[in-house]
């Protein structure tokens, strides 16, 4: 208690209080433009804080790490493409919103879901950051694994009733992951002899040229005269949500923030993989699973619910054993050692009251964010009334922009458009681009711990179901692909036995 009251004195000063609007704000902005995520956000900030107090400093970063993450929902409602890795799945339904002019409804709905998400993973850090650092000590490559599958079996629910074709995109996207150097023996993989592939591609390279560029590419032949779409402004500003929307909404949000929870914790996942693994298990369970991907608003609080509600708890592997728990939390423990706080379990011990007022600012910095998107959600609503031949000149230029500031190179430039016009061609042809997506997030994590649990045991496959932790991950994953495939069955029952009654009709 005398840490928590020490904690609470540390934060109650006002400079913490403004530097933390400061810092969502830039976050906000950052996460919003495709390319330009929330970790470079951190790294370009750092110098910034080196006159600051420690509190002030690292308040200032997790600012811009949370706003971030809840930015890029803005973009991936409004123009079908996620500033984040983190916001893809909010594209499932929120660009369907946006679409029938519910852009508004979109919007406040996911900073609703981001703060809840926000405040629920805070809470976690707080109370439960030792107790779930216990659980993930439990976790080796072999859960690892089992994670990654359970993760890939969200295809299922997002192939447009295609599974085939939802494993050869999942196929597509490993692939896309293998290229570059073999972390574990070195040697290079589909490189062809260039030198810049060495490195991979970069998960937000593969992302701007997914959802972006092939986006551009697909609306080509819009015709400004006859297809522009016109938006009138009250129906953007007018569409709120309904008290009804919100009670069915509390459901998914319990279960994203738990998810996310709980993901967020594990190291080396991160806010993604927990808004997909949540998105599918509430359309799973959802007695109407076929309005998702249509524009279905639990949808978007799911998402953005999961990957808020990991921005906290990504932390706990940091602090209580010096892991972090994703590429943010990586940079921000670099932060956290320039300012003299060597994270891990002596942290507590030594700066235990810098470590509280963080922990309790972090409560604060969802606060304050809920009131800034509330106050700017009805402005960035009126982007869909600009028309499109200038929003896809802007959207381009931000996709350029931000592939090359990735790595301050135009080969990464060449990437999107290659990506892109790959990411067209399978659009054409009813390719969903999300399996894609899936295989390059999940791939990595798949490939590397599964060679690492064949060391462990000798070769043998008898590791991933003799451990408790990753049996239970395989037994979810085929529950949900059986569920799935029942809801699937069933459907189509239904369907042919209303076109056999219509026909005798």
């Amino acid at each position: 208690m005398d840490l928590f009251l020490a904690g609470l004195q540390t934060l109650l000063q006002w400079q913490n209080f403004l530097i933390i609007p400061i810092g969502l704000a830039l976050g906000i902005v950052v996460g919003a433009i495709p390319g330009l995520t929330s970790d470079l956000g951190i790294i370009l900030c750092i110098p910034l804080t080196y006159g600051m107090e420690p509190t002030m400093a690292i308040l200032m970063l997790l600012a811009i790490y949370c706003g971030g993450t809840y930015g890029g929902s803005i973009t991936a409602i409004l123009i079908n493409t996620p500033g984040t890795s983190a916001n893809a799945a909010t594209l499932f339904d929120g660009y369907p919103m946006a679409k029938k002019g519910e852009a508004y409804k979109a919007l406040s709905m996911a900073l609703f879901a981001s703060t809840i998400g926000g405040l629920v993973s805070a809470l976690s850090l707080m109370f439960l950051a030792p107790q779930i650092a216990k659980i993930t000590l439990l976790f080796g490559p072999a859960e690892y694994l089992a994670l990654a599958v359970f993760g890939l079996s969200v295809i299922a629910g997002v192939s447009n009733k295609s599974i085939f074709k939802g494993l050869i995109g999942a196929c597509i996207g490993i692939f896309i992951s293998t290229i570059g150097m073999d972390n574990i023996s070195g040697t290079t993989r589909f490189t062809f002899e260039k030198i810049n592939l060495m490195s991979g591609i970069n998960l937000i390279i593969a992302l701007i040229g997914l959802f972006a560029i092939s986006e551009i590419m697909v609306k080509s032949q819009y015709n400004p005269r006859t297809d522009r779409k016109t938006v009138n402004a009250s129906s953007i500003t007018k569409c709120k949500v309904t008290r009804e929307e919100y009670k069915r909404c509390r459901k998914p949000i319990g279960i994203g923030s738990l998810i996310g929870m709980i993901i967020g914790a594990t190291p080396g996942t991160g806010g993604g993989l927990a808004a997909f693994i949540a998105y599918n298990q509430v359309k799973t369970t959802s007695k109407h699973p076929e309005t998702f991907g249509e524009g279905e608003i639990e949808g978007v609080a799911v998402s953005e619910s999961a990957n808020n509600g990991a921005c906290g708890a990504t932390m706990i592997p940091m602090l209580t054993l010096g892991v972090p728990g994703d590429g943010a939390t990586a940079i921000l423990m670099g932060a956290f050692m320039i300012h003299g706080m060597v994270p891990g379990p002596m942290l507590f011990r030594d700066q235990g009251n810098i470590l509280y007022a963080i922990m309790l600012g972090l409560i604060v910095v969802n606060i304050f964010m809920y009131l800034i998107g509330s106050v700017f959600t009805k402005f960035y609503a009126h982007i869909t009334r600009i028309p499109y031949e200038i929003l896809a000149c802007i959207v381009l230029t931000f996709c350029v922009a931000g592939a090359y500031s990735t790595s301050n190179s135009l080969y990464d430039v060449y990437i999107i458009i290659v990506v892109g016009i790959l990411a067209y061609f399978l659009r054409r042809m009813d390719f969903q681009l999300v399996p894609i997506l899936l295989g390059i997030v999940l791939g990595p994590l798949a490939e590397m711990n599964f060679r690492r649990a064949l060391i462990l045991s000798d070769g043998s496959l008898s590791i991933f179901v003799t451990r408790p932790i990753s049996l239970a991950f395989l037994l979810i994953a085929a529950g949900s692909l059986l569920l799935f495939a029942w809801k699937n069955h069933r459907a189509k029952v239904k369907a042919q036995s209303e076109a056999e009654l219509a026909g005798e009709k």
